[in-house]
């Protein structure tokens, strides 16, 4: 179940990236991304139930 919230959260931060033009906005979708992409799971191939 963690998996796919991280891959929805990393979709998400992308596309309203994408999205915007706002600097402020940008700025945080930024920082929340990086966050993100810092939880990315090594790859064991061990995945979390879905």
């Amino acid at each position: 179940m963690q998996s796919f919230i991280h891959r929805k959260n990393l979709e998400n931060y992308r596309k309203k990236l994408a999205e915007t033009n706002d600097e402020a906005m940008r700025v945080q979708l930024e920082i929340l991304l990086s966050e993100e992409e810092a939880k990315e799971p090594a790859a064991s191939g061990k995945r979390d139930e879905e």
